[in-house]
């Protein structure tokens, strides 16, 4: 796999060996043979599927025959970057791949535009960038191919990818810098949502009450409202630190088998900021419990988890002992 690097450049699977303008004369000759429909430049809408351009995306994601090569990508990287998606139906990787391309196409504001290629309805374009397997994505700029990468990579390392590309091509494209200027003048203001602010306003008065009533019926209305579940989370979490015994820690020191001393302690240790060893008293409570209490404080536990990003190193080695204790 050709991975990302720091500077733009032709792997050596493309290098030398490309020449987009080579599918000139035989896309111009295949427009006339289409008709005048084809001679337009338009891209050819493919079926739907793991490939096929989303409508959600408008004029970011394009889908290109050998007919509209030229117009879709050749000329259209004159002006921005082009990045092409050489993709298959059979390809399982390519359904990976595909959609989180769509997204962030949808996302980039027209600083570029992704072209999906199937390569078997377009074998010549497949042949002209010497595609050895799918997916294959090419950035295309100036006319010209500057970088590309094969197989289904992270999102991450895709967008630290586009990222240096544009940056390495907003002074000689002139669409990108036009469609980031273009951006960051028209900020786009989400509405204020009167539910959430009832909650937020409650919750800053301290009326936890109010608070966990105003987040759950945003839950009653919308189940799946993951804002709202974590603020609720949050809320409920406050009340239970509002009303703990000062001396949880304590008492739970002294008498590790007294499970209500051993999740108010916890909790107090969350408010502390003392999380590793609010996970850690949990999990050896685990190691030392069975049945219905072990149940109680493994549900305590991943409780605690939903208080942080799931990302945070805190909460992914603390789930990783939580599986060790537990099997």
């Amino acid at each position: 796999m050709t991975q990302p690097r720091n500077t733009p450049g032709v792997p050596a699977a493309l290098s030398g060996a490309v020449d987009l303008s080579g599918l000139k004369q035989r896309a111009e000759a295949s427009k006339q043979q289409a008709g005048p429909s084809a001679s337009s430049g338009e891209a050819t809408p493919q079926a739907a599927g793991a490939g096929g351009g989303s409508g959600a995306t408008g004029g970011a994601v394009i889908d290109v025959t050998e007919s509209s090569f030229q117009a879709e990508i050749v000329e259209r990287s004159m002006n921005t970057l082009v990045v092409v998606d050489l993709w298959a139906d059979w390809c399982g990787p390519c359904k990976q791949l595909s959609p989180v391309l769509e997204k962030l196409a949808g996302e980039a504001n027209g600083a570029w535009v992704l072209a999906k290629v199937d390569v078997d309805a377009n074998p010549r374009i497949s042949q002209l960038f010497g595609v050895q397997s799918i997916p294959t994505i090419v950035a295309i700029a100036g006319g010209q191919p500057v970088d590309a990468f094969s197989g289904a990579l992270p999102e991450p390392e895709i967008k630290q990818w586009l990222n240096k590309l544009l940056d390495a091509l907003r002074d000689k494209l002139p669409g990108i810098r036009a469609a980031e200027e273009g951006a960051a003048a028209e900020p786009v203001e989400e509405p204020e949502d009167e539910r959430f602010t009832e909650a937020e306003d409650a919750f800053a008065r301290g009326d936890l009450t109010a608070a966990e009533a105003a987040y759950q019926r945003i839950l009653d209305a919308e189940p799946a409202n993951e804002q709202a579940k974590a603020a609720l989370n949050q809320v409920r979490f406050a009340a239970r630190t509002a009303e703990s015994d000062s001396s949880a820690i304590a008492k739970a020191d002294a008498d590790p088998s007294d499970l209500d001393a051993q999740l108010a302690a916890a909790d107090q240790e969350v408010a502390q900021q003392q999380v590793e060893a609010a996970f850690a008293r949990l999990i050896d409570a685990i190691r030392r419990t069975a049945g219905p209490d072990r149940d109680r404080v493994r549900e305590h536990l991943v409780g605690l988890f939903e208080l942080f990003d799931p990302a945070d190193e805190r909460v992914a080695k603390a789930r990783r002992d939580l599986a060790s204790a537990l099997f």
